[in-house]
């Protein structure tokens, strides 16, 4: 009995030994064995991990690859805007060892050295750069990332900037400028679309200039695309032939209906015309002057005013004289 007891006990000694110098890996770990404080060059890869009882001591180090967001910073950059940056660090620990006995938390140290490198990468960049080229920035700023990187045991995968805020006045100023770019564009677009219409329409009239009766027909067209539209334009052709007409009158008389028009109002002025005195003060009944002139010139038939006169005297007498 107190044989089996002895070996029951050495049993649950033996258990628990095992249990204290066996460790567990996981496949995405790595080991560092600590004997005694030293650590072992050894480093355990996954899988049952043997360790010395009560002298080892292990840290299972995680070898994925991490992302780690930086938070935004706010710098000032090379052409002097003031811009608000955040960007992600994709990194992996290659050495275990430096990882743990280099530094004390790899994680804190990334975070700290991100930061610091964004803002100085803001300083060295100018805003288009920022907004539309940002792979060479991407790029510097891994770089800087490297340098302490590679003494703590970790390699950095790549780094992106994730956004950049702007303030609202740089937003409307640049809202303003790509409003006045598209509105340039769309001012050449029109001006190059008025220019290929007018040589159009240009070849269209020296080949209506050519054929006379091209020119009525679309006058017709015309009218007939207004009568579809059902609306309540009133539209007058004017005829070509009139217009023929006229040019040929023209030609004819050596001049031009403008000029003809003037010589008219030139008559018109000069004749003299009776003062409006003199037309109220003239009795209604008294016939006629005797001389009615016209340009200074008499007119036929009219005598004067002392021989109307007489021939009114001679008419009277004439009438008291004879039979009633």
């Amino acid at each position: 009995m107190i044989v089996v007891d002895a070996l029951v006990a050495l049993l649950v000694v033996l258990a628990v030994c095992a249990g204290l110098s066996v460790r567990m890996v996981q496949q995405f770990q790595r080991g560092v064995v600590f004997r005694f404080g030293r650590v072992r060059d050894e480093v355990r890869g996954p899988g049952l991990a043997w360790l010395v009882p009560v002298a080892d001591r292990i840290r299972k180090v995680n070898v994925q690859i991490a992302t780690m967001p930086i938070p935004a910073q706010e710098g000032i950059t090379r052409d002097n805007v003031t811009v608000r940056v955040d960007a992600v660090v994709y990194f992996r620990v290659v050495d275990p060892v430096k990882a743990i006995v280099n530094v004390q938390d790899y994680n804190f140290a990334m975070s700290q050295v991100a930061q610091t490198s964004l803002r100085s990468i803001i300083g060295k960049s100018e805003l288009d750069d920022l907004l539309a080229n940002r792979e060479p920035i991407n790029q510097g700023l891994e770089v800087m990332l490297d340098s302490p990187a590679l003494g703590w045991g970790v390699e950095i995968d790549r780094v992106e900037i994730k956004d950049v805020a702007l303030p609202e006045s740089m937003k409307r100023s640049m809202a303003r400028q790509a409003e006045a770019d598209r509105e340039r564009r769309a001012r050449i677009i029109t001006a190059d679309g008025e220019f290929q219409a007018s040589a159009r329409l240009s070849e269209a009239a020296a080949i209506m200039s050519a054929t006379p009766a091209a020119l009525q027909l679309r006058l017709l067209q015309t009218v007939v695309e207004v009568a579809a539209e059902k609306n309540s334009t009133l539209v007058l052709p004017f005829p070509v032939e009139l217009l023929r007409f006229l040019e040929s009158a023209t030609d004819r008389n050596g001049k031009s209906p403008v000029e003809a028009v003037k010589e008219v109002e030139r008559e018109m002025e000069q004749l003299e015309l009776p003062a409006l005195d003199e037309v109220l003060a003239r009795d209604p009944l008294e016939p006629p002057a005797a001389r009615a002139t016209v340009d200074g010139a008499p007119v036929a038939g009219a005598g004067t005013a002392a021989e109307d006169g007489e021939e009114m005297a001679g008419r009277s007498a004439t009438d008291a004289g004879g039979p009633r």
